[in-house]
């Protein structure tokens, strides 16, 4: 494929749940505006600046439909959590097969129902094994049931048969809440395949329960159910040649998904190094990738411990992970360095993500510089970019490579978003 300007290439610095809400500990600031970030504060002085949404301001998304947006595909082609959490395993998991996100929990009954008391916290490992091959395996109704282990009690439940994955979720997230009743989908209420699958899961999570209900973890919850679709892959997409380095068996899902290669890097206790590692590894990789997705979870898991100045702490430390590898990249003019979020994590309150925009900056070549000097929630609102939403992020990055198709050209059969697209040749026989 003949590119424009082959050598431009872009690095997408995914500081996860970096966003959030003020609090009177840090003087009515945001952890991120109350953090001394002064490498990210050079990178948004020297770029354009805008507050990011991978769909509506207001929606509280997961991390997996937020990237699944930020990679530039639609919400119809998403496949649920469950499916790409067994991609990300190596499940063999065919189109028709649906999986379901699966952990262990301990339940207390109540006027006929159970009641989520707490999550499963951690057992040796030859009881952790005990509890799953107790439910390892179930049929009934024309459907096969088969747990697969993601860490320590949670995993995947495989559905092969006759299933659907339009059914509700069963787990309601937080302690003292009833467990959910499984039904199908309201559009889907008269579907076979949606009502068997309701029919035979039921059957499983019961006899799940029977058969641990004397032990301290005694029912296994299901959510996010999902099945595998075809869609184009990244590549094809978008003309880009892309990797992402992440620790999350999710983000090996997506990538298997789209058609992304990914590389495995694990988190340590020191944020700052594991950022730092990884922006040394996307730079290794610039001669062969044009699109580096480098993603690290600390601000979002810092957040989930509902403390506003541990997460000031850990963005301290990303930001100085950052200073220490990010030099050499930005001495490469013709490196697009893009930082943002997936989505805001609120550090207080029972929300596990909410719904307000999250920085965004675009430092490079050619990339307008605005006015804004420092990388938080509220200065980012001032800058050049405005509000980005969804698949625009996408659309930015293409444009800032030099590989924006003009609306109208059609130089192969399918409007590729990109230019020059993958045509063939004019020939003279």
């Amino acid at each position: 494929m003949a590119l424009p300007d082959k050598s431009k290439r872009c690095i997408l610095m995914i500081l996860d749940g970096i966003g959030d809400r003020s609090y009177k500990e840090l003087d009515y600031q945001t952890p991120l505006e109350a953090a001394h970030t002064p490498v990210l504060d050079r990178l948004a002085a020297r770029g354009a600046n805008g507050l990011y949404h991978p769909a509506q301001s207001g929606r509280a998304l997961t991390g997996e439909n937020a990237h699944f947006s930020m990679f530039g595909y639609d919400p119809s082609e998403f496949p649920g959590r469950g499916a790409l959490e067994a991609l990300g395993l190596g499940i063999a998991i065919r189109p028709e097969d649906v999986a379901v996100m699966a952990r262990f929990a301990h339940t207390e009954e109540k006027d006929n129902s159970l009641i989520l008391q707490k999550s499963a916290v951690s057992f040796l490992k030859q009881e952790t094994e005990g509890f799953i091959q107790a439910i390892e395996s179930y049929e009934t109704d024309e459907v096969k049931f088969r747990f697969h282990q993601i860490e320590g009690l949670t995993g995947i439940l495989l559905m092969s048969g006759h299933v659907s994955p339009y059914i509700t979720d069963t787990d309601p997230i937080t302690a003292g809440h009833f467990l959910s009743e499984l039904k199908p989908w309201q559009a889907y209420a008269r579907d076979p395949a949606a009502l068997n699958t309701v029919k035979a899961l039921k059957k499983y999570l019961l006899w799940a329960y029977a058969r641990l209900k004397e032990q301290p973890v005694n029912a296994l919850l299901t959510q996010r159910a999902g099945q595998i679709k075809l869609v184009p892959f990244f590549r094809e997409r978008y003309g880009l040649c892309g990797i992402s380095i992440a620790s999350g068996n999710i983000y090996r899902g997506i990538c298997t998904y789209i058609g992304m290669d990914f590389r495995a890097m694990p988190d340590s206790n020191h944020p700052g190094k594991d950022i730092a590692e990884r922006l040394v590894m996307a730079r290794q990789l610039l001669d062969t990738y044009d699109f580096i997705h480098v993603h690290t979870k600390a601000p979002d898991m810092a957040a989930h411990a509902k403390d506003p100045i541990a997460k000031k702490n850990v963005i301290e430390a990303l930001d100085a992970g950052i200073g220490e590898a990010i030099a050499p990249i930005l001495d490469d003019p013709e490196v697009l360095v893009i930082i943002t979020a997936d989505h805001s994590t609120p550090s207080s309150g029972p929300l596990i993500h909410s719904g307000e925009p999250v920085p965004l900056t675009f430092c490079g070549k050619g990339v307008r510089r605005d006015s804004v000097n420092k990388f938080d929630e509220i200065s980012a609102a001032g800058g050049a970019l405005g509000g980005v939403r969804g698949k625009e992020l996408i659309y930015l990055i293409l444009n800032n490579l030099n590989r924006a198709k003009l609306c109208g050209l059609m130089d192969t059969p399918i409007d590729q978003a990109y230019w020059p697209g993958d045509y063939e040749p004019f020939r003279l026989k």
